[in-house]
């Protein structure tokens, strides 16, 4: 009977020096994460990427629509800023149904300039930089581009 114990106990002690991975075992589990990592993590950077970008053609459409929803109901009148677009008027309508004008993706303030003569206002977003010009994620994009169908 003290043998069968002794049996039994050696068993059990043989499978749990055998439980666990191995440093081997891990090593190759890494090293697949990793390249799963590299493989996946670019594409997942440009969707974010589009996602701002369709961000900013949803806003600016937004906001261009509500330019001509104040321009009618002013008599061809354009707001002075995109204040005017998400301040009550004397009925407490708003034209852009926000309490704030929408910031970019990246946080930065829309730019906007008032019709001139013929020409149509322009809502411009300055890209991740906020600054003018730029290439990449930096460049300017426009309600005129959106309008025009440019990317």
């Amino acid at each position: 009977m003290k043998t069968q114990v002794k049996t039994q106990d050696l068993g059990r002690r043989a499978r749990k020096a055998r439980a666990g991975f191995s440093l081997a075992e891990l090593m190759v589990v890494i090293v697949i994460i990793g390249l799963l990592a590299t493989a996946v993590a670019p594409r997942l950077l440009e969707r974010l990427t589009d996602a701002k970008w369709g961000k900013v053609k949803g806003d600016l459409h937004s906001i261009n629509q509500a330019i001509t929803q104040y321009a009618i109901a002013n008599s061809g009148s354009h707001p002075d800023t995109l204040e005017d677009l998400v301040t009550p008027d004397e009925n407490g309508k708003r034209f852009l149904d926000m309490t704030k004008v929408p910031k970019d993706p990246w946080g930065n303030e829309y730019g906007y300039e008032p019709p001139v003569g013929t020409q149509d206002c322009i809502v411009t977003c300055f890209g991740k930089d906020g600054q003018p010009g730029g290439e990449g994620d930096d460049r300017d994009y426009t309600n005129i581009m959106l309008k025009d169908g440019e990317k």
